[in-house]
């Protein structure tokens, strides 16, 4: 068998030994009394002038004690105590000056000129030496014993006891202002129960000071009506005993100074040593754990904003009445007319407005009624178990009434209506997610039937439903297939009858039904998903039939494209209109933004920011149908808008209707006031026309112009005005 070199194995054996010294946290540290007083009692035993206490690392010797001359730390080379660890025997000079090893030595040819010198290793539990309890004289000495140096010998395991001694010191000082630093609570017991150790965070948590605490049986901190059960289990795993808790992390409550009570995690240790069974327990307080769950659970089943349940507690709970095959009756409840007051008196108001409505909902409704908020200003009730239908129609009747009185608000007094959707189970849904589809439906016709009323659901409002998505499938093919085209209607001055913009308006060409005009399908498109696919199509190919034309040597002409609400609120308008501007070469002047004034005024501020981005950048914005909606003048004045639209509806009957004519003019004037330029829809005669004109409106749209055409017939129809302005310019 090969035997490993033993210059190989004398590197091993130094690469423990400075382990070792490492390990004891000694080396080079500050001197201590229990050292000094060792090296005091070598001097003295021996008679001596010098002790040392010495400590050998690679290259150099360190003194952890000193009596006698004072030295600094030296070269290892030097050291009389590199030949004392060579073995585990004392190492004796009689008289450096007739040993050859030593007579050249620094030591001894100069301060502090050592001639006699006898050192003790110091060796470790393992066996290494890793330095010298030593003494040393200036003058010889021809005799120093067996006995002596046993002595000796004894003094340095002495100083290798108080190493080991310091070491585990240090371990438990490391440990002790560990544990009084931690937010974590220690406890340790012994075989009788009683508390030995707790850290500061300890005694944070209960309340006691540490004198009062220890000694004292563990059961200090463990509630009455638990303490059997406790000191039962106690007493079995001291004695011996198992249990499955040890190494696991549980929950319970434990007992407080003042006798309050705190919820705890406690996870438990066990351990033997020569005095018996000990036990230790590490213990948080979970207190705001507990107090986040409960919030968390509040949140996850109440409505924050007015202390009703929500849509998932509600669910939940209509799921249990018919999973235990009770009959149920929901309604969902929308407020008509909230979103004026958000929009006009802001959010706090309408939070208000939106808590007062909370109270009075459940006030006028049998007890036992769950009321919750859906989100927004949709409520929805589910009325107890037994009620039957009769009683379910004059128990939400009471609702549709209780909004006959106003609501006063912060000073404001608001008048508010409801629409109501009602389902009845098992009749219109088997499960909660049935039931409040159905109850759903019922809710959009009231809605569609105007508001303030209430409808029970009807099996042909799903059918109504069902077609809708019929047809918003087909829009997804007809997107798919190209079948989307856009018309372009004129818009003209009114003075010279020169076609200065035109509109783009999206067309269906049905492979069965033939062109379908936006009542066939607008509806279905707006709430859908695919509103923001045609609504960036419908932007994108307007822009690029306006580059066509100009390619063709037609003028450059503003084109005006109508935006979704879902492309307003979208966070990617102002990216999608600069893209299309930028893919088709065209300047933001050419391209015109129209928005519903309804729309517009959803309280949402970076569409805002958007569209005064837009704006800023050049392009036109207008509101389409001005006059039909809930626009006001300081709203008008807020959003960026270049154009107003007045409504077909008061064109129509201009001549005739003295109110329509006095809208129309009010209209005028108001864009006239605010710098904006103004554009009347639905212009068919003549004469309207030439009224029009009277009351001041410079620009005009409807069939007496054109209607919406093909973008061929569009493109004949702007060369023939193109050249009809030549003609003039040169006349």
């Amino acid at each position: 068998m090969h035997e490993e070199p033993d210059e190989d194995r004398i590197d091993d054996i130094e690469r423990g030994r400075l382990e070792a010294l490492s390990g004891l946290w000694i080396a080079g540290t500050a001197p201590e009394r229990r050292f000094d007083a060792v090296a005091q009692l070598a001097a003295d035993l021996f008679e001596a002038p010098m002790a040392f206490i010495t400590l050998i690392e690679k290259d150099l010797q360190r003194f952890k004690a000193i009596v006698g001359a004072g030295h600094p730390d030296i070269a290892r080379s030097v050291s009389f105590c590199t030949h004392t660890i060579e073995s585990d025997d004392t190492f004796v000079i009689p008289d450096a000056h007739a040993d050859p090893r030593f007579t050249e030595n620094p030591q001894v040819i100069g301060a502090p000129f050592v001639r006699f010198y006898a050192g003790a290793p110091l060796v470790t539990r393992d066996g290494f030496r890793i330095g010298a309890l030593c003494i040393a004289d200036t003058a010889p000495r021809r005799r120093f014993d067996a006995q002596q140096q046993q002595v000796l010998k004894h003094l340095a395991s002495l100083v290798m006891e108080q190493m080991h001694l310091r070491q585990e010191e240090i371990v438990r000082s490391t440990v002790l202002n560990f544990s009084n630093a931690t937010e974590l609570a220690f406890f340790s017991i012994n075989a009788g129960g009683r508390i030995e150790f707790v850290n500061r965070a300890a005694l944070r948590l209960f309340g006691y000071e540490r004198g009062e605490m220890l000694g004292q049986p563990i059961d200090i901190i463990i509630p009455d009506r638990l303490r059997g059960a406790h000191n039962a289990g106690l007493a079995r795993v001291l004695a011996g005993g198992s249990t499955r808790l040890i190494g696991k992390t549980v929950e319970v409550v434990a007992r407080k100074r003042d006798e309050s009570e705190v919820p705890i995690e406690i996870s438990l240790s066990l351990w033997n040593d020569e005095r018996g069974v000990g036990m230790g327990a590490i213990i948080r307080d979970i207190s705001e754990r507990r107090e986040r769950d409960a919030r968390l659970l509040r949140m996850a089943n109440q409505d924050t904003l007015t202390g009703l349940s929500n849509r998932n507690s509600f669910e939940s709970l209509l799921q249990d009445v018919l999973s235990a095959n009770h009959g149920a009756t929901v309604a969902l409840v929308d407020l008509d007319g909230f979103k004026d007051v958000n929009d006009s008196l802001g959010h706090a108001v309408g939070d208000a407005l939106l808590q007062a409505v909370a109270v009075r909902l459940p006030a006028v409704l049998p007890a036992g009624a769950t009321v919750a908020r859906f989100g927004g200003d949709e409520f929805a009730i589910l009325l107890p178990k037994d009620t039957q239908a009769t009683q379910a129609l004059a128990s939400i009747g009471a609702v549709l009434s209780a909004f006959e009185s106003p609501f006063e608000v912060g000073g404001h007094v608001f008048q508010l209506a409801v629409s109501i959707g009602l389902a009845l189970a098992p009749d219109h849904g088997e499960d909660a997610e049935e039931l409040l589809a159905s109850a759903d439906f019922a809710l959009y016709r009231a809605k569609q039937a105007g508001g303030s009323t209430m409808l029970m659901f009807d099996p042909e409002m799903r059918s109504d439903s069902l077609a809708r998505r019929a047809t918003q499938d087909e829009l997804l093919r007809a997107l798919q297939n190209g079948e989307l085209v856009l018309h372009y209607q004129p818009q003209v001055s009114l003075d010279t009858g020169h076609v200065f913009g035109i509109e783009a308006l999206i067309r269906w060409q049905h492979p069965e039904r033939g062109l379908l005009f936006p009542g066939a399908f607008l509806a279905a498109l707006e709430s859908s998903s695919l509103a923001l696919p045609v609504g960036w199509w419908v932007l994108d190919e307007a822009c690029r039939q306006a580059a066509a034309w100009q390619a063709k040597g037609l003028p450059p002409i503003k084109v005006s494209v109508n935006l979704f609400a879902a492309q307003y609120r979208a966070g990617t308008l102002v990216q999608h209109v600069v893209d299309a501007l930028a893919a088709h070469r065209l300047h933001p002047s050419a391209l015109g933004l129209e928005v519903t004034e309804t729309i517009a005024l959803l309280n949402e501020d970076h569409a805002f920011a958007a569209m005064r981005t837009l704006r800023e950048l050049g392009v036109d914005i207008a509101f389409d149908d001005f006059g039909t909606g809930y626009a006001s003048l300081s709203s008008l004045q807020r959003f960026p808008l270049t154009t107003l639209k007045i409504d077909r509806s008061f064109i129509g009957d201009l001549l005739s209707n003295p109110h329509d004519a006095a809208i129309t003019r009010a209209l005028l004037m108001m864009g006239n006031e605010l710098g904006l330029k103004t554009i009347a829809e639905g212009i068919e005669t003549e004469e309207q026309e030439i009224a029009l004109r009277l009351l001041g409106c410079k620009a005009g749209q409807g069939y007496r112009y054109g209607k919406a055409l093909p973008a061929d017939e569009a493109e004949m129809l702007l060369a023939a005005s193109s050249a009809d302005q030549c003609a003039k310019r040169t006349a």
